[in-house]
């Protein structure tokens, strides 16, 4: 395919870095603040630069308030049949058909971790958009990690609100975690070491395995013993699952008063 991504930050640039790693597809970046790019990735500052009726698909890299002043822009270079991509978070279909018409528009909300080609992401898919098209960006868009695709664009905000803005909440945690493990006695370099390489190793044991979260929970939980006790501490009065539950619908509230 050929794809044109307007805006190049660090969300769009992120994902750009992981999509040029694999073949099949030709990347041309409109943004006229970018210094440096991958190679192989074609740069213009302005819509005019770009022929008309060129691309397959239209990735909308750009901060939402500017959605109105500068994708009508860049309609006429999409070809027949093509599909627009919004990766812009918090603009609604809704908001794009206003601008483009009655096209194919698929939104995405990435996260962070596609610029280390382990991102999640959601995907929802408009009526006017083919199963052909929704398989083909399902598939680049599953180069920066996973690509989960929803019902509803409703199932797109719930989705923000858990990973999304996720990433912010587990490096709260691990901020939270370090700063307890230092005032434990350890200095700041042994901490981060202690707490980045135990989430990670736990992690990967959740991935590998078969039990449930329950169940490797209790296999390193002794009666009476230290993981026991802290973790009466963490769930005291279920403290932990109401905090959570209220970050959750926080931010999913937040992501249906933007649409």
């Amino acid at each position: 395919m050929k794809i044109l991504l307007i805006g190049c930050g660090k969300m769009g640039g992120a994902m750009l870095r992981q999509w040029v790693n694999h073949d099949g597809n030709q990347f041309t970046v409109a943004d006229p603040a970018v210094t440096e790019l991958p190679e192989r990735v074609t740069h213009v500052t302005k819509a005019t630069s770009l022929p008309q009726a060129e691309f397959d698909v239209i990735v909308i890299a750009i901060k939402p308030q500017l959605i109105p002043e500068l994708l009508p822009e860049y309609i006429p270079a999409l070809k027949p049949g093509g599909c627009f991509v919004s990766i812009a978070a918090g603009c609604s279909i809704a908001t794009l058909t206003g601008i483009v018409g009655d096209a194919a528009i698929i939104r995405v909300m990435p996260n962070l971790a596609a610029m280390v080609g382990m991102g999640v992401s959601g995907l929802y898919a408009n009526p006017s958009c083919s199963e052909h098209q929704i398989t083909e960006v399902t598939a680049f868009i599953a180069q920066t990690g996973s690509c989960v695709r929803v019902a509803s664009e409703d199932e797109i905000d719930r989705l923000t609100a858990v990973s999304g803005s996720g990433p912010g909440y587990v490096f709260e945690f691990m901020r939270s975690y370090v700063d307890a493990a230092k005032r434990l006695g350890f200095d700041e370099q042994t901490s981060r070491a202690l707490v980045f390489d135990t989430i990670a190793g736990t992690v990967e044991t959740a991935r590998q395995s078969d039990a449930s979260l329950e169940e490797l929970r209790n296999s390193v939980t002794s009666k009476n013993g230290t993981t026991q006790a802290g973790l009466d501490a963490l769930r005291r009065d279920g403290q932990l699952d109401a905090l959570l539950d209220d970050t959750l619908k926080a931010a999913y509230h937040r992501a249906v008063k933007l649409r």
